[in-house]
């Protein structure tokens, strides 16, 4: 049994938005993003790592080449885990994170993947509400998983896709 794209999960078709693989070029336009959306960003050398590793790094861009978001995933045996999904800021709201997730779950399709992983901050209620319309169910917690600063490790809520 494979991933299946649900026609309810599919927010719109927008024929001038265009997905390619991420390069070292997008890196100065992805940490810009990255850098204003988490309060504990990936660096630049964490991106670096994850290209160079062949991870499935990927960048959206619309018609006039302005990037809109990009995501990161590690394909294990017969299940996708995405290790980073990030929308620009003035664009949340807008069904940019669940498009991604569309091309997610085709990338899992096209690699015979059964399932999409994934691990997210309780306390962020926005990503929370999107992955759970996608079809996310939770399914565990990982304990201390994320910094948090001052208040030293957040949990994470670990969230599974499947058919």
């Amino acid at each position: 049994m494979n991933l299946v794209i649900r026609p309810e999960r599919v927010p719109y078709q927008d024929p001038s938005l265009q997905f390619r693989r991420m390069t070292e070029q997008d890196l100065d336009e992805v940490v810009a993003i990255e850098d204003a959306v988490y309060p504990h960003p990936w660096s630049r050398g964490n991106f670096i790592d994850s290209i160079r590793s062949d991870y499935q790094a990927w960048v959206l861009r619309d018609g006039t080449g302005r990037l809109l978001g990009y995501f990161l995933l590690m394909f294990a045996v017969d299940e996708v885990h995405l290790l980073n999904i990030s929308v620009r800021g003035d664009l949340h709201g807008r069904g940019l994170g669940r498009y991604q997730l569309q091309k997610i779950v085709a990338l899992g399709q096209q690699g015979g993947m059964q399932s999409v992983l994934l691990e997210v901050r309780p306390s962020n209620v926005r990503a929370l509400e999107v992955y759970e319309r996608y079809g996310f169910v939770r399914i565990g917690l990982r304990k201390n998983y994320y910094p948090a600063g001052i208040a030293g490790r957040e949990d994470a809520i670990v969230m599974r896709l499947t058919p």
